[in-house]
């Protein structure tokens, strides 16, 4: 059972706009749910990771990379992202510096299904340890449709410490949007906890550079 509190929500979407509203930015504020836990040992107890696909695209400004084949780096240029193929991945030569570079430069990979194979093999574990190996893409469906596809998915993982925030709109959505994704990430979280709403501390949501709305 639900307890976060539709007129809350409701009340908190539009507080956001409105705020965003009056000092207007000159870039596109993200939305970030914050969540806060209780009566949760992440050292005891099963330290959660999921994702959940959220109906609207929260972060469409994401900095992505193909890895790819020569037909993927061609529809990478269509879509405007970043693409490496096999022979740029080698003139790295192993650099861990390099690795390090390519890994802060971008916030998600996509690989090839050729490509993903050898990417142990060209870059080492870099990636893997940067938290940002690359998400499989096939020619089965067309590479546009995993771009949003990662855009629109949103990572809860707890780590060491009781508090997290994860994207889930922009100030450029309608409200109805925003409670939309709110709504499915706050009761996909509540569904990773052990003890559900009872390792719910607090909820807040909040824009880039407004101040926070508290949810519950």
């Amino acid at each position: 059972m639900s307890k976060l509190n539709t007129d809350t929500l409701k009340e908190g979407v539009t507080f956001l706009l409105e705020k965003s509203k009056e000092k207007p930015r000159k870039f596109v504020e993200t939305i970030e749910l914050q969540i806060g836990l209780k009566n949760y040992d992440p050292q005891k107890d099963k330290r959660f990771n999921g994702t959940v696909s959220l109906p609207v695209i929260p972060r469409p400004k994401l900095k992505m990379c193909i890895l790819g084949d020569a037909k993927h780096c061609e529809e990478a240029t269509g879509n405007g992202i970043d693409s490496m193929d096999v022979e740029a991945l080698k003139k790295l030569n192993k650099n861990k510096k390099l690795i390090k570079k390519l890994a802060k430069k971008y916030q998600h990979f996509l690989a090839s299904e050729s490509v993903i194979k050898q990417i142990p093999r060209l870059l080492g574990p870099g990636l893997n340890k940067a938290g940002k190996f690359p998400t499989l893409a096939t020619h089965n469906e067309p590479l546009e449709n995993k771009i949003n596809d990662v855009k629109s998915q949103v990572k809860f993982q707890l780590k060491k410490v009781l508090c997290l925030a994860v994207a889930v709109g922009h100030v450029e959505m309608t409200e109805k949007e925003l409670f939309i994704n709110i709504q499915m990430s706050v009761n996909f979280l509540v569904s990773l906890l052990k003890k559900n709403w009872q390792n719910v501390k607090s909820l807040y949501i909040k824009t880039t550079m407004g101040p926070p709305f508290r949810l519950f």
